[in-house]
Protein backbone atom coordinates (compact mmCIF):
# COMPACT_ATOMS: atom_id res chain seq x y z
CA UNK A 1 0.00 0.00 0.00
CA UNK A 2 0.94 3.61 -0.68
CA UNK A 3 1.96 5.13 2.27
CA UNK A 4 0.37 8.55 0.79
CA UNK A 5 -2.96 6.87 0.58
CA UNK A 6 -3.29 5.48 4.10
CA UNK A 7 -6.48 4.03 4.18
CA UNK A 8 -8.42 4.22 7.27
CA UNK A 9 -7.40 4.90 11.37
CA UNK A 10 -4.13 6.18 12.16
CA UNK A 11 -3.36 6.12 15.53
CA UNK A 12 -0.16 6.84 16.97
CA UNK A 13 1.82 6.08 20.11
CA UNK A 14 5.05 8.89 21.06
CA UNK A 15 7.04 7.71 23.40
CA UNK A 16 10.06 9.61 24.77
CA UNK A 17 13.52 7.84 24.91
CA UNK A 18 15.15 7.32 28.01
CA UNK A 19 13.11 10.88 29.19
CA UNK A 20 14.39 11.52 32.74
CA UNK A 21 17.58 10.80 31.71
CA UNK A 22 17.42 12.56 28.70
CA UNK A 23 16.59 15.89 29.64
CA UNK A 24 19.37 15.62 33.07
CA UNK A 25 21.85 14.84 29.79
CA UNK A 26 20.57 18.00 28.27
CA UNK A 27 20.37 20.20 31.38
CA UNK A 28 24.17 18.69 32.27
CA UNK A 29 26.20 18.60 28.77
CA UNK A 30 29.14 16.65 30.94
CA UNK A 31 26.93 13.70 31.26
CA UNK A 32 26.33 13.48 28.07
CA UNK A 33 27.68 10.12 26.71
CA UNK A 34 27.87 8.34 29.82
CA UNK A 35 26.10 6.65 32.29
CA UNK A 36 23.60 8.41 33.95
CA UNK A 37 20.54 6.78 36.58
CA UNK A 38 17.84 8.69 37.66
CA UNK A 39 16.55 7.02 40.72
CA UNK A 40 16.69 6.52 44.59
CA UNK A 41 19.69 5.61 46.92
CA UNK A 42 20.23 2.25 47.14
CA UNK A 43 20.86 3.18 50.93
CA UNK A 44 16.79 4.35 50.98
CA UNK A 45 15.31 1.75 48.89
CA UNK A 46 15.24 3.34 45.87
CA UNK A 47 14.41 2.02 42.49
CA UNK A 48 15.59 3.22 39.31
CA UNK A 49 13.09 5.38 37.42
CA UNK A 50 15.25 5.60 34.11
CA UNK A 51 18.29 4.53 32.88
CA UNK A 52 20.22 6.32 30.04
CA UNK A 53 21.37 4.56 27.35
CA UNK A 54 24.49 4.16 28.20
CA UNK A 55 23.22 2.66 31.85
CA UNK A 56 21.28 0.01 29.89
CA UNK A 57 24.04 -1.57 27.95
CA UNK A 58 25.11 -2.26 31.60
CA UNK A 59 21.96 -4.17 32.16
CA UNK A 60 20.40 -1.18 34.02
CA UNK A 61 16.44 -0.64 33.30
CA UNK A 62 13.48 1.08 34.90
CA UNK A 63 12.16 -0.66 37.99
CA UNK A 64 15.55 -1.89 39.05
CA UNK A 65 16.21 -1.95 42.96
CA UNK A 66 18.89 0.78 43.08
CA UNK A 67 21.19 -1.56 44.70
CA UNK A 68 20.95 -4.11 41.78
CA UNK A 69 21.97 -0.80 39.57
CA UNK A 70 24.94 0.20 41.33
CA UNK A 71 26.52 -3.39 41.66
CA UNK A 72 26.26 -3.63 37.75
CA UNK A 73 27.26 0.02 36.59
CA UNK A 74 29.14 1.33 39.49
CA UNK A 75 30.91 3.76 37.51
CA UNK A 76 27.11 5.40 37.17
CA UNK A 77 26.15 9.23 37.54
CA UNK A 78 23.34 9.21 40.07
CA UNK A 79 20.52 11.87 40.27
CA UNK A 80 17.31 11.65 41.87
CA UNK A 81 15.83 13.77 39.92
CA UNK A 82 13.95 16.99 39.05
CA UNK A 83 10.25 16.48 38.34
CA UNK A 84 9.23 20.25 37.68
CA UNK A 85 11.44 20.01 35.06
CA UNK A 86 10.19 16.90 33.33
CA UNK A 87 6.57 18.14 33.46
CA UNK A 88 7.95 21.29 32.13
CA UNK A 89 9.54 19.51 28.89
CA UNK A 90 6.76 17.22 28.21
CA UNK A 91 4.01 19.71 28.37
CA UNK A 92 6.37 21.32 25.44
CA UNK A 93 6.08 17.96 23.74
CA UNK A 94 2.60 17.83 24.22
CA UNK A 95 1.99 20.87 22.75
CA UNK A 96 3.84 19.99 19.40
CA UNK A 97 1.37 17.23 19.04
CA UNK A 98 -1.79 18.87 19.63
CA UNK A 99 -0.33 21.45 16.69
CA UNK A 100 -1.40 18.55 14.56
CA UNK A 101 -4.20 17.19 16.22
CA UNK A 102 -6.86 17.39 18.90
CA UNK A 103 -6.93 14.21 19.19
CA UNK A 104 -4.47 13.89 21.96
CA UNK A 105 -4.69 11.67 25.17
CA UNK A 106 -1.34 11.42 27.04
CA UNK A 107 -1.66 8.27 29.46
CA UNK A 108 2.06 9.24 31.00
CA UNK A 109 4.20 11.72 31.39
CA UNK A 110 6.01 10.83 28.19
CA UNK A 111 3.66 8.91 26.43
CA UNK A 112 0.70 9.77 24.77
CA UNK A 113 -1.91 7.98 22.07
CA UNK A 114 -2.61 10.64 19.20
CA UNK A 115 -4.96 10.17 16.41
CA UNK A 116 -4.02 11.60 12.29
CA UNK A 117 -6.26 9.59 10.55
CA UNK A 118 -6.27 11.46 6.90
CA UNK A 119 -9.53 13.36 6.19
CA UNK A 120 -9.98 14.09 9.82
CA UNK A 121 -8.00 17.08 10.51
CA UNK A 122 -5.59 17.04 7.47
CA UNK A 123 -5.61 14.98 4.20
CA UNK A 124 -1.49 15.03 5.01
CA UNK A 125 0.34 11.04 5.12
CA UNK A 126 0.06 9.88 8.72
CA UNK A 127 3.63 9.27 8.47
CA UNK A 128 4.58 12.66 7.40
CA UNK A 129 2.86 13.62 10.31
CA UNK A 130 5.21 11.76 12.64
CA UNK A 131 8.36 12.31 11.19
CA UNK A 132 7.57 16.25 11.73
CA UNK A 133 6.49 15.58 15.18
CA UNK A 134 9.64 13.51 15.89
CA UNK A 135 11.81 16.48 14.26
CA UNK A 136 10.18 19.27 16.64
CA UNK A 137 10.70 17.18 19.53
CA UNK A 138 14.61 16.58 18.49
CA UNK A 139 14.84 20.07 18.67
CA UNK A 140 13.87 20.66 22.05
CA UNK A 141 16.86 18.49 22.57
CA UNK A 142 15.87 15.06 23.51
CA UNK A 143 14.37 12.15 21.10
CA UNK A 144 11.15 10.29 20.58
CA UNK A 145 9.92 7.34 19.14
CA UNK A 146 6.85 6.82 17.54
CA UNK A 147 4.78 3.37 16.52
CA UNK A 148 1.68 4.22 13.96
CA UNK A 149 -1.30 1.97 12.81
CA UNK A 150 -4.38 1.09 12.74
CA UNK A 151 -5.03 1.07 16.83
CA UNK A 152 -4.23 1.31 19.72
CA UNK A 153 -2.53 -2.14 20.35
CA UNK A 154 -0.58 -2.13 17.52
CA UNK A 155 0.60 1.81 18.38
CA UNK A 156 1.79 0.52 21.60
CA UNK A 157 3.56 -2.35 20.09
CA UNK A 158 5.15 -1.05 17.32
CA UNK A 159 6.51 2.22 19.61
CA UNK A 160 8.66 -0.37 21.23
CA UNK A 161 10.54 -2.12 18.06
CA UNK A 162 12.99 0.27 17.27
CA UNK A 163 14.49 2.77 20.01
CA UNK A 164 15.81 5.19 20.77
CA UNK A 165 14.27 7.65 17.52
CA UNK A 166 12.41 5.09 15.81
CA UNK A 167 9.82 5.24 13.87
CA UNK A 168 7.73 1.90 12.94
CA UNK A 169 4.84 2.23 10.56
CA UNK A 170 2.15 -0.76 10.45
CA UNK A 171 -0.06 -0.11 7.46
CA UNK A 172 -3.31 -0.96 7.41
CA UNK A 173 -3.92 -4.48 6.25
CA UNK A 174 -0.84 -6.01 7.71
CA UNK A 175 -1.51 -5.35 11.57
CA UNK A 176 -2.40 -9.52 12.20
CA UNK A 177 0.81 -10.30 10.18
CA UNK A 178 3.28 -7.96 12.34
CA UNK A 179 1.87 -9.41 15.66
CA UNK A 180 1.56 -13.17 14.54
CA UNK A 181 5.41 -13.58 15.62
CA UNK A 182 5.26 -11.89 18.98
CA UNK A 183 5.44 -13.18 22.24
CA UNK A 184 1.94 -12.86 24.14
CA UNK A 185 3.68 -10.45 26.86
CA UNK A 186 4.69 -8.12 24.66
CA UNK A 187 0.59 -7.01 24.57
CA UNK A 188 -0.12 -4.57 27.17
CA UNK A 189 -2.38 -5.88 29.79
CA UNK A 190 -0.60 -9.75 29.74
CA UNK A 191 1.26 -9.88 33.00
CA UNK A 192 2.82 -12.51 34.41
CA UNK A 193 0.02 -14.30 35.93
CA UNK A 194 -1.79 -14.22 32.48
CA UNK A 195 1.31 -14.72 30.37
CA UNK A 196 1.84 -17.99 32.11
CA UNK A 197 -1.99 -18.68 32.12
CA UNK A 198 -1.79 -18.59 28.26
CA UNK A 199 1.66 -20.81 28.13
CA UNK A 200 0.14 -23.38 29.88
CA UNK A 201 -2.52 -23.29 27.39
CA UNK A 202 0.28 -23.44 24.77
CA UNK A 203 -0.37 -19.96 23.67
CA UNK A 204 2.94 -18.72 23.27
CA UNK A 205 2.59 -16.12 20.42
CA UNK A 206 -0.27 -13.24 19.28
CA UNK A 207 -0.73 -15.57 16.17
CA UNK A 208 -1.21 -18.11 18.33
CA UNK A 209 -3.90 -16.18 20.79
CA UNK A 210 -5.05 -14.71 17.91
CA UNK A 211 -6.50 -17.90 16.44
CA UNK A 212 -8.30 -19.29 20.00
CA UNK A 213 -11.70 -19.40 20.00
CA UNK A 214 -13.30 -16.69 22.22
CA UNK A 215 -15.70 -18.98 23.78
CA UNK A 216 -13.08 -20.84 24.97
CA UNK A 217 -11.26 -18.00 26.39
CA UNK A 218 -13.95 -16.64 28.04
CA UNK A 219 -14.00 -19.50 30.11
CA UNK A 220 -10.42 -19.65 31.12
CA UNK A 221 -10.31 -15.60 31.40
CA UNK A 222 -13.67 -14.41 31.62
CA UNK A 223 -14.39 -11.45 29.56
CA UNK A 224 -10.91 -10.36 29.24
CA UNK A 225 -10.19 -13.47 27.26
CA UNK A 226 -12.39 -12.31 23.92
CA UNK A 227 -11.07 -9.04 24.24
CA UNK A 228 -7.45 -10.58 23.85
CA UNK A 229 -8.38 -12.63 21.04
CA UNK A 230 -9.24 -9.60 19.07
CA UNK A 231 -6.58 -7.46 20.26
CA UNK A 232 -4.08 -10.20 19.19
CA UNK A 233 -5.80 -10.19 15.69
CA UNK A 234 -5.26 -6.70 15.23
CA UNK A 235 -9.12 -6.34 15.14
CA UNK A 236 -9.76 -3.80 18.00
CA UNK A 237 -10.69 -0.72 17.21
CA UNK A 238 -9.70 2.55 19.44
CA UNK A 239 -10.77 6.16 20.04
CA UNK A 240 -8.39 8.73 21.01
CA UNK A 241 -10.06 11.36 23.82
CA UNK A 242 -9.73 14.95 22.55
CA UNK A 243 -7.69 16.90 24.20
CA UNK A 244 -10.50 18.84 25.82
CA UNK A 245 -12.56 15.55 27.08
CA UNK A 246 -12.20 14.76 31.08
CA UNK A 247 -10.42 11.94 31.67
CA UNK A 248 -12.15 9.18 33.20
CA UNK A 249 -10.61 8.69 36.24
CA UNK A 250 -10.70 4.89 37.51
CA UNK A 251 -8.66 5.51 41.17
CA UNK A 252 -6.70 8.23 42.72
CA UNK A 253 -3.84 6.60 44.73
CA UNK A 254 -0.38 6.72 46.90
CA UNK A 255 1.56 4.82 48.15
CA UNK A 256 5.35 4.70 50.14
CA UNK A 257 8.38 3.10 50.21
CA UNK A 258 9.88 2.87 53.77
CA UNK A 259 13.79 2.56 54.04
CA UNK A 260 13.59 0.48 56.86
CA UNK A 261 11.28 -2.28 57.14
CA UNK A 262 7.91 -1.30 59.44
CA UNK A 263 7.43 -4.38 61.71
CA UNK A 264 4.67 -2.68 64.46
CA UNK A 265 0.93 -2.00 64.30
CA UNK A 266 1.61 1.71 65.92
CA UNK A 267 4.36 1.94 63.02
CA UNK A 268 1.83 0.84 60.36
CA UNK A 269 -0.96 3.04 61.75
CA UNK A 270 0.88 5.60 61.28
CA UNK A 271 2.12 4.41 57.98
CA UNK A 272 -1.41 4.09 56.72
CA UNK A 273 -2.62 7.35 58.21
CA UNK A 274 0.28 9.35 56.47
CA UNK A 275 -0.66 7.72 53.17
CA UNK A 276 -4.09 8.10 53.55
CA UNK A 277 -3.64 12.01 53.86
CA UNK A 278 -1.39 12.06 50.33
CA UNK A 279 -4.58 10.54 49.03
CA UNK A 280 -7.00 12.48 50.77
CA UNK A 281 -5.06 16.21 49.57
CA UNK A 282 -5.27 14.86 45.65
CA UNK A 283 -8.63 13.63 45.87
CA UNK A 284 -9.40 17.37 47.12
CA UNK A 285 -7.42 19.07 44.29
CA UNK A 286 -9.08 17.13 41.92
CA UNK A 287 -12.62 17.41 42.91
CA UNK A 288 -13.00 13.37 43.17
CA UNK A 289 -14.89 11.65 46.10
CA UNK A 290 -14.54 7.75 46.02
CA UNK A 291 -16.58 4.98 47.54
CA UNK A 292 -14.47 2.00 47.67
CA UNK A 293 -10.90 1.83 49.61
CA UNK A 294 -8.05 -0.46 48.64
CA UNK A 295 -4.90 -1.05 51.43
CA UNK A 296 -1.62 -2.13 49.59
CA UNK A 297 1.09 -3.62 51.35
CA UNK A 298 4.17 -4.98 50.33
CA UNK A 299 6.53 -7.14 52.26
CA UNK A 300 9.53 -7.93 49.83
CA UNK A 301 10.33 -6.39 46.50
CA UNK A 302 8.43 -8.75 44.10
CA UNK A 303 5.08 -9.87 46.55
CA UNK A 304 2.48 -7.45 47.39
CA UNK A 305 -1.32 -8.03 48.83
CA UNK A 306 -4.23 -6.18 48.82
CA UNK A 307 -7.79 -5.86 50.35
CA UNK A 308 -10.95 -3.30 49.64
CA UNK A 309 -14.05 -2.14 51.46
CA UNK A 310 -16.75 -0.57 49.91
CA UNK A 311 -18.14 2.55 52.11
CA UNK A 312 -21.45 3.94 52.71
CA UNK A 313 -20.91 7.07 51.06
CA UNK A 314 -18.06 8.80 48.58
CA UNK A 315 -15.64 10.82 50.32
CA UNK A 316 -12.73 12.25 49.88
CA UNK A 317 -11.92 12.57 53.63
CA UNK A 318 -9.06 10.63 55.16
CA UNK A 319 -10.56 11.17 58.01
CA UNK A 320 -13.40 8.86 57.01
CA UNK A 321 -11.75 6.44 54.66
CA UNK A 322 -8.43 6.09 56.54
CA UNK A 323 -9.69 4.18 59.86
CA UNK A 324 -11.57 2.17 57.10
CA UNK A 325 -7.84 1.99 55.33
CA UNK A 326 -6.60 0.61 58.97
CA UNK A 327 -9.48 -1.99 59.79
CA UNK A 328 -7.80 -3.11 56.29
CA UNK A 329 -4.37 -4.42 57.94
CA UNK A 330 -6.37 -6.98 60.42
CA UNK A 331 -6.64 -8.91 56.82
CA UNK A 332 -3.16 -8.36 55.20
CA UNK A 333 -0.55 -8.34 57.91
CA UNK A 334 0.18 -10.46 61.09
CA UNK A 335 2.17 -8.40 64.17
CA UNK A 336 6.01 -8.28 63.49
CA UNK A 337 5.32 -9.22 59.83
CA UNK A 338 7.97 -6.65 57.78
CA UNK A 339 6.49 -3.96 55.89
CA UNK A 340 8.30 -1.81 53.12
CA UNK A 341 5.94 -0.40 51.02
CA UNK A 342 2.07 1.28 51.56
CA UNK A 343 -0.30 2.45 49.41
CA UNK A 344 -3.71 3.18 49.79
CA UNK A 345 -6.49 4.01 46.59
CA UNK A 346 -9.93 5.02 46.31
CA UNK A 347 -12.15 4.40 43.68
CA UNK A 348 -15.89 4.02 42.52
CA UNK A 349 -16.47 7.84 41.63
CA UNK A 350 -20.35 7.24 40.91
CA UNK A 351 -22.88 7.99 42.46
CA UNK A 352 -24.71 5.18 44.11
CA UNK A 353 -28.59 4.80 43.40
CA UNK A 354 -29.56 5.27 46.65
CA UNK A 355 -26.95 7.92 47.54
CA UNK A 356 -28.59 11.72 47.44
CA UNK A 357 -25.30 14.30 47.66
CA UNK A 358 -27.06 17.81 48.26
CA UNK A 359 -27.22 20.15 44.93
CA UNK A 360 -24.71 22.62 47.03
CA UNK A 361 -22.88 19.73 49.04
CA UNK A 362 -18.60 19.59 48.44
CA UNK A 363 -17.73 16.19 48.02
CA UNK A 364 -17.54 14.24 50.67
CA UNK A 365 -20.57 15.99 52.55
CA UNK A 366 -22.32 13.16 52.13
CA UNK A 367 -20.24 10.96 54.53
CA UNK A 368 -19.63 13.74 56.97
CA UNK A 369 -23.33 15.16 57.59
CA UNK A 370 -24.08 12.52 60.22
CA UNK A 371 -20.84 12.81 61.20
CA UNK A 372 -19.78 16.65 63.01
CA UNK A 373 -16.91 15.88 64.48
CA UNK A 374 -15.55 14.07 60.71
CA UNK A 375 -16.57 17.42 59.06
CA UNK A 376 -14.65 19.54 60.90
CA UNK A 377 -11.63 17.56 60.69
CA UNK A 378 -12.28 17.92 56.94
CA UNK A 379 -12.35 21.57 56.79
CA UNK A 380 -8.71 21.13 59.12
CA UNK A 381 -7.85 18.71 56.34
CA UNK A 382 -8.89 21.94 53.83
CA UNK A 383 -7.27 24.74 55.39
CA UNK A 384 -4.00 22.45 55.37
CA UNK A 385 -4.29 22.12 51.72
CA UNK A 386 -4.52 25.59 51.42
CA UNK A 387 -1.52 25.98 53.79
CA UNK A 388 0.86 23.86 51.79
CA UNK A 389 -0.55 25.07 48.31
CA UNK A 390 0.73 28.74 49.45
CA UNK A 391 3.94 27.99 51.06
CA UNK A 392 4.97 24.36 49.90
CA UNK A 393 4.39 20.72 51.17
CA UNK A 394 6.68 21.29 54.21
CA UNK A 395 5.22 24.27 55.28
CA UNK A 396 2.79 22.50 58.07
CA UNK A 397 2.67 18.52 59.21
CA UNK A 398 1.33 16.51 61.46
CA UNK A 399 3.02 14.01 63.93
CA UNK A 400 2.37 11.08 61.74
CA UNK A 401 4.17 13.04 58.83
CA UNK A 402 7.58 14.06 60.66
CA UNK A 403 8.07 10.64 62.22
CA UNK A 404 8.78 9.51 58.87
CA UNK A 405 10.30 12.43 57.11
CA UNK A 406 13.41 10.33 57.13
CA UNK A 407 12.15 6.94 56.53
CA UNK A 408 11.09 6.92 53.14
CA UNK A 409 12.43 6.40 49.96
CA UNK A 410 14.09 8.84 48.11
CA UNK A 411 12.94 7.58 44.62
CA UNK A 412 10.71 10.31 42.31
CA UNK A 413 7.61 8.98 41.00
CA UNK A 414 7.62 7.82 37.55
CA UNK A 415 5.19 7.13 35.13
CA UNK A 416 2.38 8.21 36.40
CA UNK A 417 0.25 10.95 34.76
CA UNK A 418 -0.86 12.86 37.97
CA UNK A 419 2.35 11.85 40.46
CA UNK A 420 2.52 13.77 42.85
Amino acid sequence: MDVLGWDGPAIGLMDLDAFFASVEQLDHPEWRGKPLIVGGSAERRGVVSTASYEARAFGVHSAMPSFQAKRLCPQAIWTHGHYGRYREMSDKVMAIIADETPLLEQVSIDEAFFDVTPGRFSRESPVSICRRIQARVAELGITCSIGLGVNKTVAKIASERQKPRGLTVVLPGLEASFLAPLPVRSMSGIGSATGAKLEELGIRTLGDLARQDERDMRRFFGVFGPHMVERAAGRERSLVKAIDEPDDVKSVSNERTFAHDLTTEAELRAAVDHVSALVGARLRRKGLAGSQVTLKLKFDFRHSHTAQRQLAHRTDDEHAFGPVAQDLLGQLWREGTPVRLVGVAISGFEADAGEQLSLFAEPGDAEQLAQPRKRDLRKLSVATDEVKKRFGSAAIGYGRDLRFKDGISDTMPTGKFDAQ
